[in-house]
């Protein structure tokens, strides 16, 4: 190779692409493209990170405010996010190669998916660790030493000149033949969502409205099918990664995520701060809806509830999920027979610490495959776009019908109707007040366990908020039928209160003796709203660490 890595600031490439060579024609380009679409070098945010989320009575560096310099996601996420610009900024240097037989339009194409792949790449690293360094091309360790962290202001306007290139040039769409690979309708979503992030409204919203308008995507008709492996390509899914048990590429290890009567270990859960933020079927939040049933608290919900969480009584994995602490049987649908219910704490003491275990994308397939599922791996879909559009618009208090449409066709769909039919909580209010909360609140409800929540609350400057408050659940099996069982209060007694921020105050429960302090969640509001850098970069290449790190 003619340049040598700098240290752990990996700005060169671990590929055959920086060859003298290499990229002289369609295919080498393409195959060096291929390269930049490893599933490993597209971060995504951790639901573990955020209030949805209980791991029984663990916890992360982010939920215990323990993140520093060291932490390995930190390190790892810088690592992988920089060896993907590199490998990008040498596809761009070598791509001229071609020029004599490709035409300048087919090189720009493929220069604009390269700058597409740099632009997501490097909006990440603004959104989470905010000073960073830009390069867009490869250096020599002396030259990379020399250069310190960009102003976060203009790196934002380099990455909108990267998505501006790669929306100028890049092609709509993929035949049904061909690798599908980014569009512009990817970099037009990718820009509103930095945009959004990084509370540029107007760019949000005019990128956010120009992908709508390639009139491309279109909602999923059946939302709780969509994240299933069966489910490939779909119309929703605007930039998205294949995934395939066959060829190797696949999500693994998922027992964790299942209830224990299906062989799972229902240790990573949905917390009750999620079950209770999602609406009645009315629109309104729990506290305040006449449908609400706290004996029965997946009753009269938004759709998504029972989409995302399993409702207590339903088939779920060939059992009856109960986790009742009287339940000591249930029934295994497929052979009608009573069984021991290990979803139960009374039965099986690491059963769900709450009561509560996903839905969303579980199958049966789970379990036919050994654990191994392979759902699309969708980085960008429609809803987000209709959501990043409405949040823009009302942020900038531009609220007209646009806004109530968007928002509306993604409800909608929960329902399973048109947003102009009945049948459905539609949403008329144009007070912005009341708007910023139901978007907030429809976000919440829609992308649950798509790792979306983390950097919603980090940019809506709520993390200090709900992450410094304790994960509840279910007391120990004798104490619950005692004291809630009993007298009557399963579920709850009550809806908890919910704030203005869609927050659920489960407090009082646990002031009664009614809940457990499972784990108690921390966050510092004083540095952890962007990450450290990465200590060895500190060390080795002399940039300057964060606030308060």
């Amino acid at each position: 190779m003619a340049l040598i890595s700098c240290q752990k600031l990996d700005l060169n490439p671990l590929s055959q692409g920086s060859s003298e060579t290499w990229n002289s024609d369609a295919d080498e380009i393409i195959m060096s493209l291929n390269d930049l679409y490893r599933e490993a070098l597209w971060k995504k945010d951790a639901d573990e990170w955020t209030d949805d989320w209980i791991n029984r009575d663990g916890l992360t560096d982010i939920t215990n405010a323990t993140i520093n310099g060291q932490t390995g996601f930190v390190n790892t996420n810088w690592a992988d996010t920089y060896k993907a610009i590199a490998r990008a900024n040498t596809v761009l240097e070598s791509m001229d190669r071609a020029s004599g037989v490709l035409s300048e339009s087919q090189i720009n194409m493929y220069k604009g998916e390269a700058r597409f792949v740099r632009a997501c790449m490097y909006s990440y690293l603004l959104s989470h660790f905010k000073n960073v360094v830009y390069t867009d091309k490869t250096l020599t360790i002396e030259e990379a030493m020399q250069i310190g962290q960009m102003n976060p202001d203009e790196l934002l306007k380099k990455i909108y000149e990267d998505f501006d290139f790669a929306i100028a040039n890049m092609r709509e769409s993929f035949s049904s033949n061909e690798l599908k690979r980014a569009t512009k309708g990817a970099a037009m979503a990718m820009k509103a969502r930095i945009a959004l992030y990084m509370g540029d409204y107007t760019t949000a919203k005019t990128a956010a409205k120009a992908c709508m308008d390639l009139g491309l995507y279109k909602l999923h008709t059946d939302f709780a099918n969509l994240f299933l492996s069966r489910t490939k390509q779909s119309q929703e899914s605007i930039f998205a990664f294949p995934r395939s048990i066959a060829l190797g590429v696949a999500v693994g290890g998922r027992q964790s995520y299942v209830s224990r009567n299906a062989g799972g270990w229902a240790q990573f859960d949905p917390s009750w701060d999620l079950l209770f933020s999602f609406l009645c079927k009315d629109g309104l939040p729990i506290d305040e809806s006449p449908l609400f049933d706290p004996k029965d608290p997946f009753l009269n919900r938004d759709p998504r509830c029972t989409a995302t969480i399993v409702p207590f009584g339903s088939e779920h994995l060939d059992y009856v999920y109960n986790p009742h602490p009287l339940a000591l049987k249930t029934k295994k649908v497929s052979t009608g027979q009573e069984v021991n219910n290990n979803d139960n704490r009374a039965v099986a003491t690491y059963a769900s610490f709450n009561g509560l275990v996903w839905k969303k994308g579980v199958d049966s397939d789970w379990l036919l495959n050994s654990w191994r599922i392979e759902p699309d791996n969708i980085i960008v879909r429609y809803a987000d776009v209709l959501l990043m559009y409405a949040e823009a618009k009302i942020e900038l208090n531009e609220i007209d019908a646009s806004v109530l449409d968007a928002i509306n066709e993604v409800r909608a769909r929960a329902y399973k109707v048109d947003k102009s039919a009945a049948g459905y909580p539609k949403v008329t209010t144009t007070a912005q007040a009341d708007l910023r909360r139901i978007l907030r609140t429809e976000r919440r409800m829609e992308f649950a366990f798509e790792g979306l929540r983390y950097m919603d609350i980090i940019r809506w400057k709520l993390a200090e908020k709900v992450l410094n408050k304790p994960n509840y659940g279910l007391l120990d099996p004798g104490d619950l039928v005692a004291k809630v069982v009993n007298t009557g209060k399963w579920f709850t007694p009550t809806a908890p209160a919910i704030d203005d921020d869609g927050i659920a105050d489960i407090a009082p429960f646990y002031a009664q003796g009614l809940v457990k302090q499972i784990a108690v969640r921390k966050f510092d509001a004083n540095k952890q709203y962007i990450w450290p850098i990465p200590s060895t970069e500190v060390l080795t290449s002399g940039l300057k660490q964060n606030p308060n790190y």
